[in-house]
């Protein structure tokens, strides 16, 4: 088998090296600050770090220790305990989902609060595509009350799929509570044969909020894998300049390492960031296509370290799944695929991360599946080149009924399950559809059959007693 195959590199092994030495450079001098209580005792007591002001510094050679500890490899697994990946040896991984606060219907495309309903048909949405192979939470419910939003939310999270779940909460005093949820529905820890994968992000610049690091705690103590990313916004949070912004995340990357591998050495994690700009005319961030080089960037510091690697999904803009989130979405997918990335877990929002819409979901599918025809390459062998073929059939004849033909015409190219392959005769007889009225009609085809688990009844209604009686309703 003799497999050609695209592959996107950004970075020489000194380019990696000189960016590695300005992130322990900024580490070792400059610091970052641990706003934990707990967190600071437990880095003084087992690493004898002395913070000020809550600012910590970390000499080069405990964050070498840390990524010698850290795992290459994280085993994932679906919520009935069936293995569904091997994160840092496979190839990039997709996911739904982000916690938006509006959802944006596939009728008309007009937005509305994210209520619980959404949460759920989302959910059943994401988890019918096999490109899909986690789903991350949502959106936040905003039709219960704001104390409980995350409860409901995650309570529809784990009900509606059994695909590993990426899970924020953005409450951070129910983070336990959610957990407790969870094992009560599954019926084990959730460590065990882990399909829970907790996300958390620091504040750029440099300062690890308490309430991630102590969430992290939290999960590595209950044996799960963990996602530590950052967001950016070049020109505000972070330095303008792509080395810049590259730079100061690496160090918030590398820093929540440390303290992951001091709470437990060999604590499974991913690091990943996204590299947002901002807009200082218009007070609005954004991805740029330098964005996506970043993040790539990321990915192949990643592959230095051997640590899983969590990449941006190019979401957040558009109007909707429109041409502008088309863009995007393209060029993050296809970049990040070529390179060395392993999960992208945040795919189907617009509007700046504020709404989420299922029609996203459904196009998005349709790249992702094109994209990894792509990155498949093809076969460059014997049989495949069909030189014996090419001779038999000769100059202006045609190869309809050779082998390679009846051998491949099933899947010997794509066909979209969305878009119809029109002539222009048969669009016209069609009445001439735009193709995002076609999207849309797909969504809703497809929302009103997707599936869920026979055990869903059963979750809600465990579920919403344990949230009833832990919160006293």
């Amino acid at each position: 088998m003799n497999n050609v195959r695209p592959k996107l590199t950004m970075m020489s092994e000194e380019q990696i090296q000189e960016a590695h030495q300005n992130v322990l450079k900024v580490l070792s001098e400059t610091g970052v600050r641990v706003d934990s209580p707990d967190i600071l005792q437990l880095l003084e007591r087992k690493l004898g770090i002395k913070s000020q002001d809550r600012i910590v510094k970390f000499q080069p050679e405990i964050v070498e220790e840390a990524i010698k500890s850290a795992p290459k490899t994280i085993d994932v697994y679906d919520r009935r305990g069936n293995h569904q990946m091997k994160l840092g040896e496979d190839r990039l991984r997709f996911g739904v989902g982000v916690t938006a606060l509006f959802y944006q219907n596939p009728f008309d495309e007009t937005l509305d609060i994210f209520k619980r309903e959404n949460f759920r048909d989302l959910v059943r949405l994401g988890s019918m595509f096999k490109h899909y192979d986690v789903v991350s939470t949502v959106g936040i419910v905003r039709d219960v009350s704001e104390e409980l939003g995350d409860m409901y939310g995650s309570l529809e999270h784990i009900s509606n799929t059994t695909k590993p779940l990426v899970l924020l909460v953005s409450d951070e005093n129910k983070f336990p509570d959610v957990l407790d949820m969870f094992e009560l529905l599954h019926g084990k820890e959730v460590g065990d044969k882990p399909f829970v994968i907790p996300y958390f992000n620091p504040v750029s610049p440099l300062v690890l909020n308490a309430g991630t690091v102590d969430k992290m705690k939290i999960s590595i103590e209950r044996g799960l894998p963990i996602i530590f990313s950052n967001y950016s916004m070049a020109g505000a949070s972070t330095p303008l300049t792509p080395a810049g912004t590259l730079t100061l995340l690496m160090a918030e990357l590398l820093a929540g390492l440390v303290i992951s591998q001091t709470i437990k050495k060999g604590a499974p994690i991913l690091l990943g960031m996204l590299p947002v700009y901002f807009d200082m005319r218009t007070m609005l961030n954004f991805y740029d296509p330098q964005s996506i080089l970043i993040s790539v960037a990321c990915s192949e510091m990643m592959k230095h370290y051997q640590i899983p690697h969590c990449s941006t999904s190019g979401s957040g803009t558009g109007w909707g799944m429109d041409l502008i989130a088309a863009d995007t979405y393209w060029m993050n997918t296809l970049a990040l695929l070529l390179s060395s990335g392993h999960l992208a877990p945040f795919i189907g929002d617009s509007l700046g991360s504020k709404s989420i819409s299922p029609t996203t979901f459904v196009h998005c599918h349709e790249i992702i599946d094109q994209a990894l025809r792509l990155h498949d390459g093809f076969q460059l062998d014997e049989v495949n080149s069909a030189v014996s073929e090419i001779f038999k059939v000769g100059p202006g004849k045609n190869f309809l009924n050779q082998p390679s033909t009846l051998r491949n015409y099933k899947n010997g190219y794509y066909i979209s399950n969305v878009y119809p392959h029109y002539s222009m005769e048969k669009w016209q007889e069609a009445g001439s559809p735009p193709a995002r009225q076609v999207l849309r009609e797909k969504t809703q085809d497809l929302m009103k059959s997707a599936p869920y688990p026979e055990e869903y009844d059963e979750f809600i209604e465990k579920g919403e007693r344990f949230i009833k009686e832990r919160f006293k309703l």
